[in-house]
């Protein structure tokens, strides 16, 4: 970072400018593709990539910003690509900024705060426009964006790893728990959901009563149809359980929930009557893909009824264990922040987030001080270009 300090104290000593969107850049509205081809260019939507099709848009450097939905996602996409109408790209004036260093300054601005929505998160052109970030000379952005594309690029590569992980834990699981099918010579017998288990939806409660924050008067975990939903005062039900939704995007989502808790009227809360491991019993429902029991429609669902009949293994209680200690070792691999490259992915994030709020941290030109040493630089440089 010393070739950084060296190029500011040369190229910018007395600041840098501040410039709104709109002088460096232009924001363009997507379109919608469903009436191309098939192709190899990619199709954006607020979530990512959703599709691919055979004309594109724009094929320069850009930054993708959602104009609707997921506004806490930016996309750097630098190949030819499409983009619907819930997401904006951006046409970049490369004789100002550096497309990767623009990426950079909108990640640290952290867009979904200037939502202006009360529903749907949402992002409007007139509000992007007027967002400032730092313009100093190039060289000045190349180097900034170089620096932190290294946090970056070891961060993707350690993902990619713990994809890989992942897929590896998915495909054991999926072999540990298949069973002979019912009525073969195995001592593992089949049951249906609702015999082995008492399957009961939890309470409604107001979005008021809940905090996404835990705080100490807001402690207790509060799960809905797609997970941890927040925290409430008060838990509604106790022990430790595989929860799953039944409504929503997330339709059949299992967690496990631990201690005292609340289960939401989207969350079906599963008490074993003696057949089951837990850890067990969560694992055997994870690999079970219980979204193929939704029913259709613009609101999928899954019912109590519809899980009570669901045939599922019942091993005995020793093998059960003994697979749920395998898999918790794979689980807490791939998930548990605290160790191996979960926690070392979060490591880097928090690293890169720190230094890119340091590198692009300018003084800006009209709030410089100068030093009386400063100032004697300045004037030295001043005379040396005279002479």
């Amino acid at each position: 970072m010393n070739n950084l300090s060296a190029l500011i104290t040369e190229l910018c000593p007395n600041g840098v400018e501040y410039k709104e969107l709109q002088a460096v850049l232009k924001i363009k509205n997507g379109s919608d593709y469903k009436s191309f081809g098939e192709g190899d260019i990619p199709v954006y939507g607020s979530g990512g990539i959703i599709a691919h099709t055979n004309r594109f848009a724009y094929d320069k450097p850009s930054v993708l910003i959602p104009r609707k939905g997921s506004v806490d996602k930016l996309y750097y996409v630098d190949v030819p690509f499409w983009n619907v109408d819930t997401i904006f790209y951006t046409e970049i004036n490369t004789g100002l900024v550096i497309p990767r260093y623009v990426y950079h300054c909108l990640l640290r601005e952290h867009l979904e705060k200037l939502n202006t929505a009360g529903g749907v998160p949402s992002l409007t052109q007139n509000v992007l426009n007027k967002v400032k970030i730092p313009v100093p000379p190039l060289e000045v952005q190349r180097e900034v964006a170089r620096i932190l594309d290294t946090f970056t690029e070891l961060t993707a590569e350690l993902t990619a790893e713990l994809t890989a992980r992942k897929q590896q834990y998915a495909y054991y699981r999926n072999k540990l728990l298949t069973f002979n099918i019912p009525g073969g010579t195995s001592r593992t017998t089949w049951r249906k959901f609702g015999e082995t288990c008492f399957l009961q939806a939890g309470k409604a409660i107001n979005a008021e009563n809940i905090s996404k924050e835990k705080t100490p008067e807001y402690c207790i975990p509060c799960y809905g149809g797609n997970g941890l939903r927040g925290y409430v005062r008060e838990a509604n039900r106790q022990g430790d359980k595989p929860l799953i939704g039944r409504q929503g995007a997330l339709c059949g989502n299992v967690c496990f929930a631990k201690g005292d808790y609340y289960a939401t009227e989207h969350a079906v809360v599963v008490t074993d009557q003696g057949f089951y491991n837990s850890r067990f019993l969560y694992h055997l429902l994870v690999n079970k893909n219980l979204n193929q029991y939704k029913t259709s429609g613009a609101q999928p669902g899954l019912s109590v009824a519809k899980l009570e009949t669901i045939l599922l293994p019942v091993p005995e209680i020793e093998i059960q264990k003994r697979i749920a200690d395998v898999l918790d070792n794979f689980d807490a691999i791939c998930s548990d922040l605290n160790i191996g490259l979960p926690a070392e992915i979060e490591a880097r994030k928090k690293q890169y987030e720190f230094y890119r709020d340091q590198l692009l941290t300018f003084a800006a030109q009209d709030e410089i001080v100068l030093t009386d040493r400063q100032t004697d630089r300045q004037t030295d440089r001043q005379t040396d270009r005279q002479t």
